[in-house]
Formats: C-alpha cells, sequence, structure tokens
C-alpha cells in the first residue's frame, strides 16, 4: 500500500526553531492575554501586509464574528453560498441575515453583476470571499458599496500572501478577515486576524475579544474571548520567516499539476487573474463533462490512499441547520461548481512524483 497523503499538511518550523521561540515563556509564564509573542506577531504581519492596523484572534471565525459585531451592522448581509461555513454562520451568529449572492464561473467569487439586484434598505454590508486565493472583483464591489453607503468585510481566509498589482490584499474594502488554522498556507496552529483602515476599531475589536472588559470595573460588550495565546503567535513568528518559501515549494506543485491536466477534455483549472500575485493556497479541479464524475474521481483517488476534499459542497444555503430559510437554487452557477468541484492534496512538501501519480489515476 502506498503511503498516504491527505489533502493538505501542515507547515511547521523545526522543532529547534520553535523551542527557541518558546523558551523565554518559561521564564515569564506570560502565556496569553497580548504578551510579547503576541506584540512581535502584530508587528511582523503588519509589516508583511503592508497595512495600517491589525487584530490577532484564537482564530479566523471569531476574527469575522467579533468584526461583524464590532462595525454595528444590522439586518441583511450579501455574501457567497460558495464559502466555508464560518462566513455564513458568522452571520447568523450575529443575529443578522445572509442575503446569497450567486458566484461567476470563471474564478468562483461573488459575482457582482448579481449585487445590486440584491440589495434593498435593509442591507447594511457585503462579505465577499477570496475564494482559493482567488481574488473578487475588488474595484467592482467598491464602487457598488460607495454607491449604497455599505460595508465590506472581506473573507480573506484562502488569501494570505495574496497581491493585487503592489497592493496587499489586506487593503481591501473596510475589513479584511485572513484565517491562520493549521491547513492554510500560514498558520499559527489555530488562529486569525482583520486588518482594517478605520484606527477606532482597534479599541473596540480588542474589548469585544477580550469579555468586553473595557476597565477593571468596567464591562461596556457583551463580549467573548478570542485572544491569540502566546504558543500560538510563536509558531506564526516562526512560520512567517518560511512563508514566502512555503508559496513558492506550493508554486512548484500547481505548475505540475496545470502541466498534467490542463489539456484533459472534461476537466477544467482556474485560469491565472491578470496582475495578482497567487499564493497558491488550493488547488480546485471541476469535472465538467469528463468521463469519470466527480465523486468516482474522489473513490477512485481513495483507493490509492489519497484523499482530496469536496471544497465547497454542499453550499452554505443548503446546510441541514438552515433548512427551509434559503433555495440554493436561485444560485445556480455556486450550485453547479459545487457539485463538481474537487480540492487535490496540495502542500509544500507534495513531491512532484506524488503529483504526477496523483494525476496518472485521474487520467488511467
Amino acid at each position: 500500500m502506498n503511503n498516504e497523503i491527505q489533502v493538505t499538511r501542515s507547515s511547521m518550523p523545526s522543532i529547534d526553531e520553535y523551542m527557541e521561540e518558546i523558551r523565554d515563556l518559561w521564564e515569564s509564564h506570560w502565556l496569553t492575554n497580548m504578551g510579547v509573542k503576541h506584540k512581535q506577531l502584530e508587528a511582523n504581519l503588519l509589516s508583511y501586509f503592508d497595512t495600517s492596523n491589525i487584530t490577532l484572534f484564537t482564530n479566523g471565525h471569531l476574527a469575522l464574528e467579533c468584526t461583524i459585531a464590532a462595525l454595528n451592522l444590522t439586518g441583511e448581509i450579501i455574501t457567497t453560498p460558495f464559502t466555508f461555513a464560518s462566513t455564513t454562520h458568522a452571520i447568523v451568529r450575529n443575529g443578522l441575515e445572509p442575503v446569497f449572492c450567486d458566484i461567476n464561473p470563471e474564478d468562483y467569487t461573488i459575482d457582482v453583476n448579481k449585487l445590486e439586484a440584491l440589495i434593498t434598505e435593509k442591507t447594511s454590508a457585503i462579505i465577499p470571499v477570496h475564494v482559493y486565493g482567488n481574488v473578487c472583483n475588488v474595484s467592482g464591489i467598491e464602487r457598488i458599496a460607495k454607491k449604497y453607503n455599505l460595508k465590506v468585510i472581506y473573507d480573506a481566509a484562502h488569501a494570505f500572501g495574496v497581491k493585487v498589482g503592489n497592493t496587499s490584499i489586506a487593503n481591501f474594502g473596510d475589513v479584511s478577515m485572513f484565517s491562520f488554522h493549521a491547513t492554510k498556507v500560514f498558520n499559527t496552529i489555530e488562529g486569525g486576524a482583520v486588518t482594517y483602515k478605520d484606527e477606532k476599531l482597534q479599541k473596540v475589536l480588542y474589548d469585544i475579544k477580550n469579555f468586553g472588559i473595557t476597565g477593571p470595573e468596567s464591562v461596556e460588550y457583551v463580549g467573548g474571548n478570542a485572544k491569540m495565546n502566546e504558543f500560538q503567535a510563536a509558531m506564526g513568528i516562526c512560520n512567517l520567516r518560511h512563508v514566502d518559501m512555503e508559496i513558492k515549494r506550493r508554486k512548484a506543485v500547481v505548475e505540475r499539476y496545470n502541466e498534467r491536466l490542463c489539456k484533459i477534455n472534461g476537466i477544467k483549472i482556474c485560469k491565472n487573474q491578470e496582475g495578482v500575485k497567487k499564493n497558491y493556497a488550493y488547488f480546485p479541479v471541476v469535472f465538467d463533462g469528463y468521463r469519470l464524475n466527480r465523486d468516482e474521481i474522489v473513490e477512485k483517488l481513495k483507493g490509492y490512499n489519497i484523499h482530496a476534499r469536496k471544497y465547497f459542497y454542499p453550499l452554505t444555503n443548503s446546510f441541514e441547520c438552515y433548512n427551509g430559510k434559503f433555495d440554493d437554487n436561485k444560485t445556480p452557477i455556486a450550485k453547479y461548481i459545487a457539485e463538481r468541484v474537487l480540492t487535490l492534496p496540495l502542500y509544500a512538501d507534495l513531491s512532484l512524483d506524488d503529483v504526477d501519480r496523483i494525476c496518472d489515476i485521474i487520467a488511467d
């Protein structure tokens, strides 16, 4: 039996590098509550993103939940169903109503041509998603948001390190949320952050992620606990040193996949977006007219101990927990792609020989 290949594998520094980074924690005993490592990672990421404000969280989901709360949003938020559960849940858990916009069939991001028709007097914001590292139509979204005075929160969980021209993806919209989960291009084991333009958000976000406590005897918000701890931050400090090499190695894997699969009829691969510096976060393939369907490919790969992922499937507007509330037939392109898309194994340590083996099995 061949060695098992997972859909992804967490990047980690050497154990010696990480142990050296956390050594002084045994002297300080300061393990959480915005300690030295937290502050260092925050400063390092501000520089990496070339942005003005950043707040770290224990995970990306709570980063998004807290941001929605901090912006005092009301009513409806337009978003996409072609995303991870977190995006939709963060809206609903804030007591707001998600309104689902379909995606475009090229890069699977929200279709700006369908946005305006969904705006009502109840709409307060748009939460688009940069999918697989593919960038949304940021100029189109900005134009619509300004026209209707809407906030824009980008779910940039997949977009760490991406640039549009010379501009970091962290600098679009009012806020961008990043996930630093173990499966991402850059990880802090678990973790997340938001970057934002309005400096006034900094204190509000800090208070909300710290139980709403604003002073020794004052609690002004119904907050929660979403603080990143020092061990997470230390992992981030280490991984940030290596992230450019991580992306370079991922690029080599993606280029081999492209070379092997791009000319096969019935297999659709995302085209490169012009002017975008990619991070090679995922390799989505859509089986559309191929002699085997997506689910048959999944089972075929599984027989060789290779695990691909139906990502994103199902759509969030068809989750059981939302039964009767939404109709996924109103987002037909998203539904069509979700039923056919598969993300193939991709991580920095994946050998090109293994990529060839995966491609051979698909094309056999």
